[in-house]
């Protein structure tokens, strides 16, 4: 009985991840800002890097843990630099 919970859970989880994949990828092509696109990115990013960490426990290989890491800095530092972009953008118009 336990394991059908969790299988269920298991899969019901699954299912919200790809729902808020095909959500974050909508915003990333439709807009209708620059902004909105650029979290739309930082979703996807962070998604990205959970499933990593998924990935690392299901394989239970740890060196998908630093590739993880990585990402996610790389993922961090890159929304920072469009961010900061588009400030100075916003800021040389007006």
């Amino acid at each position: 009985m336990m394991a059908l919970e969790l299988s269920f859970l298991g899969g019901f989880a699954f299912l919200l991840v790809i729902l808020a994949i095909v959500l974050a990828a909508a915003r990333l092509l439709m807009g209708p800002t620059i902004p909105d696109r650029v979290v739309a990115a930082d979703v996807l990013g962070v998604i990205t890097t959970a499933g990593l960490i998924w990935l690392a426990s299901m394989l239970d290989n740890a060196i998908y843990l630093d590739i993880a890491l990585v990402y996610g800095a790389l993922a961090f530092v890159g929304v920072v630099a469009i961010a900061r972009a588009l400030e100075s953008n916003r800021g040389n118009k007006g």
